[in-house]
């Protein structure tokens, strides 16, 4: 079972992404992710990317695009125990884009305990899309 602490730490992973993103602090990924980490954005069409060495060339390259987003916000953090060592989080997620328009998204992450502090071992991000009406037939 989870402790209080456990969930504070596990939020606190969740928003340092934020910050370590939008400033562009890519040398500090390994406080964010497991070292076998899956960062997976295929729903947005930009791929999976497993291991720190592909998440920091996917982060890297996506800064040096300039299509990077601005700002990322996080907010409705859900955590799920799975045990005492690992969880999962549902959260949403706000970025400003660099051309100012704002993307919704929602982030499924699995977390583990890795060296002592809570990790993404594996993170899903799937776009916020309007629903499809239903099939008038």
């Amino acid at each position: 079972m989870l402790s209080s602490d456990d969930r504070y730490e596990i939020s606190e992973t969740l928003a340092l992404h934020a910050h370590i993103s939008d400033e562009n602090h890519l040398d500090r990924l390994e406080e964010l992710f497991t070292p076998d980490a899956v960062y997976d954005m295929s729903a947005s069409g930009m791929g999976a990317f497993t291991g720190m060495d592909a998440i920091h060339a996917a982060a890297a390259g996506l800064a040096q695009s300039g299509h990077a987003p601005l700002a990322h916000f996080v907010t409705n953090i859900v955590v799920t125990g799975r045990g005492d060592n690992e969880a999962d989080a549902l959260s949403k997620g706000l970025m400003i884009m660099a051309d100012g328009s704002p993307h919704a998204v929602t982030y499924a992450d699995t977390l583990r305990r890795h060296d002592g502090h809570w990790r993404i071992s594996h993170r899903i991000i799937t776009p916020a899309r309007a629903p499809r009406p239903a099939d008038a037939s």
